[in-house]
């Protein structure tokens, strides 16, 4: 085929403060650039195998993924802020030491290792936001990242804690700031984690699909697409960076392991770029079929979040997705989630280790001819 430094403000975005420059160029470098990192070593030789690749309609069936909080926990979050609180420091100068969560720490160590080794993702229910501001919603969700990973950065602004809600203001913005749907997708950290706060007056059904499922289910479908999977394609930024787009492959394969990073809609709205190769039929036909299988409901696994629920999910290995949503007419009232994205601490062996350093440069260096070639265009 032819495959061409301030307290928490009301508006809820932390940002690090300047005298934290280099670390926050460390955690952007981690984050907004954490998929020019896989290691890769190859295509896997047929079904990759792994306790990721489930389908949704046999989860349905179970609840083994679900974590409720019982009134114990509930009365160690509620003391974990009024710890925080009462020791006075700017939020983006926090550790996990001024959130303490000893009771909790055997569960944590749980859920990251489901999320890193198990099916990828947890569903974690029954924190009082409803007893809480939302400052203080915030302040325990920037805590408890802390006992989980190293929160980082989600732009080039330095964002660490934001919203997801419908902020259009006309331009061109993140499909995330609107009420429509999402396609299945995953963003650029380990894990992305959303604390919901307030939900809409209908739809904005969470959405999750394997990414190992669908790669397995698209190799038995149309074994002639999956090698595109493995070859860069070009990536529209939405002008976040200063970069217009870059290429970048939507699937590693190292140790093992498959990781994906999956953005249709952006690999189709790159076109309107003069420098950019249009899609060619073959892709459109990947892009197309793989969206139709994370969104079948043989694959998929609808969540209807709740004021309360913390969804937190593998980008390596997991897809997700939003409905579309109506809000309601008070703005007070109107869907709100707060969103980490986080790096999960790990050692990985020497090879693996040289693999990752080797992509980083690589991809690294592509995105700066790429930047070099933006800044020559105006």
């Amino acid at each position: 085929m032819d495959f061409p430094d301030r307290r928490w403000p009301r508006r809820a975005i932390i940002r690090a403060p300047t005298r934290q420059g280099r670390r926050m160029y460390k955690s952007l470098r981690a984050q907004t650039l954490h998929y020019f990192a896989r290691p890769h070593e190859g295509m896997p030789d047929g079904p990759v195998d792994s306790p990721a690749g489930w389908r949704g309609a046999t989860l349905r069936e179970r609840s083994d993924w679900q974590y409720r909080l019982d009134p114990a926990d509930v009365e160690e979050c509620r003391a974990a802020v009024r710890h925080a609180e009462a020791g006075g420091k700017p939020m983006a100068e926090m550790t996990r030491e001024d959130f303490p969560l000893p009771g909790l720490a055997a569960r944590i160590d749980i859920w990251r290792h489901d999320i890193r080794h198990g099916r990828g993702f947890v569903l974690l229910r029954g924190l009082p936001v409803a007893q809480w501001t939302e400052a203080q919603s915030a302040l325990f969700y920037w805590g408890f990242g802390h006992h989980l990973g190293i929160p980082g950065a989600q732009n080039p602004q330095g964002d660490l804690l934001g919203h997801v809600r419908d902020q259009r203001t006309g331009g061109d913005i993140r499909y995330y700031r609107t009420n429509k749907a999402l396609a299945p997708h995953c963003d650029t950290a380990d894990v992305v984690g959303l604390l919901c706060l307030k939900t809409a007056k209908s739809g904005g059904l969470s959405r999750i699909a394997s990414s190992v499922a669908v790669y397995n289910e698209l190799l038995r479908r149309k074994p002639q697409l999956v090698p595109r999977l493995f070859e860069p394609m070009w990536f529209d930024t939405k002008g976040e960076g200063g970069i217009p787009a870059y290429p970048i492959a939507p699937c590693r394969y190292a140790g093992g392991e498959l990781r994906s990073f999956w953005q249709s809609d952006y690999y189709r709205s790159v076109g309107h770029l003069p420098h950019v190769p249009r899609l060619s039929a073959a892709e459109h036909e990947l892009l197309d079929t793989y969206d139709e299988i994370a969104s079948d409901p043989e694959f998929c696994l609808d969540m209807d979040l709740q004021p309360g629920d913390i969804q937190l999910i593998s980008n390596h290995t997991i897809l997700h997705a939003r409905t579309g949503f109506e809000d309601w007419p008070d703005p007070d009232q109107r869907r709100h989630l707060l969103r980490l994205w986080l790096t999960l601490p790990e050692s990985p062996p020497l090879k693996l280790q040289l693999l990752r350093g080797a992509s980083w440069i690589r991809n690294t260096a592509t995105a700066a001819r790429e930047l070099l070639r933006a800044k020559r265009a105006v």
